[in-house]
């Protein structure tokens, strides 16, 4: 693990490791919250994973011992969705890796909200650390997930769950989060890695385009594109409320927000 306090700016890291590739969100000393700039390398990251024949597994994990990820840095990117929800990124983060059929796994170091748990839902076996915590709070600051949670979460954890982590706001811990099969097993700090590799590796000796098919019948038998278009528009629509300036505004001066409803 790199230092907490190591890249303001931030960045997305890949190491290849033989037939399985490391992605990380490196930008500690921001909870790894990811600017635009970082939005772009982790999708083309996975672009090339999707392409290259020579890599069988991803493990998709953050920098430092504190988050894995808290979404996308609202002070950056909140002005440009609210200007008009762009129809270019929505059409990306809706989809987090649903058209990719190789496995990912998810080594979650720390905090994973807001986006951080919109990327996640895209992977498809998760490890985490006992202090993590999970959670989408956009809701206490007057915006919705537009990630593919409404979609995703009620899918892969029991619904009355999934409604307490969309409609409230607060985050679980990473028991809960196995309890409710959220996250596949808890392991500590300086086992993640090297248990998220174990499980690559036992991907990787499986047969490729066999693990590939199941995991390509798996999600395309849910039929997600329309839900993704439903979330889209509906979301979009909350995007231009002033309540969404509102909310992202007072999270960054440190306040409580003041809704009106419109």
């Amino acid at each position: 693990m790199k230092p907490d306090n190591a890249n303001e700016d931030g960045q997305v890291t890949v190491e290849r490791h033989g037939r399985v590739t490391v992605v990380t969100l490196d930008r500690p000393a921001k909870h790894n919250a990811y600017t635009p700039e970082m939005f772009h390398q982790l999708m083309a990251a996975f672009d090339e994973f999707a392409r290259d024949d020579d890599l069988d597994v991803a493990i998709l994990t953050g920098a430092g011992e504190k988050s894995f990820c808290t979404g996308a840095d609202l002070g950056k990117t909140i002005t440009k969705l609210t200007a008009g929800a762009p129809r270019h990124f929505a059409d990306i983060t809706k989809r987090f890796f649903s058209d990719i059929y190789k496995p990912i796994i998810g080594a979650v170091n720390g905090l994973c909200v807001a986006g951080g748990l919109e990327i996640l839902q895209g992977t498809d076996l998760r490890i985490a650390v006992p202090h993590a915590k999970f959670g989408l709070g956009e809701v206490r600051w007057g915006i919705t997930p537009g990630g593919g949670s409404h979609v995703r979460l009620p899918r892969q954890i029991p619904w009355a769950v999934a409604m307490e982590i969309l409609l409230m706001g607060r985050p679980i811990s990473a028991q809960r989060a196995y309890e409710v099969g959220l996250v596949n097993e808890i392991v500590e700090p300086d086992r993640l890695l090297d248990r998220a590799m174990e499980i690559a590796t036992t991907l990787s000796s499986n047969a490729p385009l066999a693990v590939r098919a199941a995991k390509e019948i798996a999600v395309r038998g849910m039929q997600l594109e329309m839900p993704f278009e439903l979330e889209y528009y509906i979301s979009g629509a909350v995007l231009r409320t002033e309540d969404a300036k509102e909310g992202p505004r007072a999270f960054t001066e440190k306040r409580p927000p003041v809704y009106k409803g419109r």
